[in-house]
């Protein structure tokens, strides 16, 4: 049985979580989305109507988003499934990474899930359900040169669900990752072709992912069909990694 039809998404806005939304929307869900730039919200407003909730909030700011996570759990104690989805890259070798692209990737990629799930997960506990899902990807197991801040904030997501997936196993809560490979976004096309052929090759499928792929994935995991899945880290990537 699915319960109270409320899912929380961060980064609506983008390729994948665009997907997301769509593919919850699809099956009657009621979305609460967060997007940090204001002409993306009211693009938001605009696709998805006025049954929906919209909240501007940057994902690296702990005050901001504090602030209106406490005011969402106030007024939404009936949200079933959060899917963490925002994440940002600030890429540069380590010897020449400053603190600041250290500080703002671990806090928008990584902290923000803490105070996403610490924030809204008593009424969770309170309603006896929910389904937690996050975003991480293929390098946060594979490891990244010139990413080091963002590898470190997926690859520590998976320290994250994994615990927090033991502390409310018995309460009905499902809490588990998606890692995608190379998924078709506006990062991929911005590839030139040499690049391209470069990662395909090492994808045993020979073609990117569709962000739908992601999509669908998340949306299995945030229903009934995956009540005996928690803890669990799954990768999206057509055979490029095979853990």
């Amino acid at each position: 049985m699915d319960k109270n039809k409320k899912v929380f998404i961060t980064g609506a806005s983008g390729g994948i979580g665009s997907s997301i939304c769509d593919k919850f929307l699809d099956n009657n869900f009621t979305l609460l989305l967060t997007s940090s730039s204001s002409n993306k919200l009211e693009n938001l407003k605009k696709k998805y109507g006025d049954n929906h909730y919209f909240f501007n909030v940057d994902l690296s700011n702990i005050d901001n988003l504090q602030k209106c996570l406490d005011q969402i759990s106030k007024d939404h104690k009936d949200i079933s499934v959060i899917a963490n989805n925002a994440g940002i890259t600030d890429d540069s070798l380590i010897m020449r990474m400053n603190y600041e692209q250290w500080s703002k990737v671990i806090q928008t990629n990584l902290s923000s899930n803490y105070q996403i799930i610490k924030t809204l997960l008593p009424n969770m506990l309170s309603n006896r359900y929910g389904k937690i899902v996050g975003i991480s990807s293929i390098v946060g197991t594979t490891g990244n040169p010139g990413q080091t801040n963002y590898v470190a904030s997926k690859s520590g997501l998976s320290g994250l669900y994994k615990s927090i997936a033991l502390e409310v196993a018995r309460r009905n809560i499902n809490v588990n990752l998606v890692s995608p490979g190379f998924i078709s976004t506006s990062m991929t096309e911005s590839l030139n072709d040499d690049q391209k052929n470069n990662y395909l090759s090492r994808i045993p499928m020979m073609r990117f992912g569709n962000p739908k792929d992601v999509a669908n994935l998340v949306f299995f995991l945030s229903t009934d069909d995956s009540s005996y899945i928690t803890g669990q880290n799954f990768h999206v990537n057509g055979g490029m990694l095979m853990v």
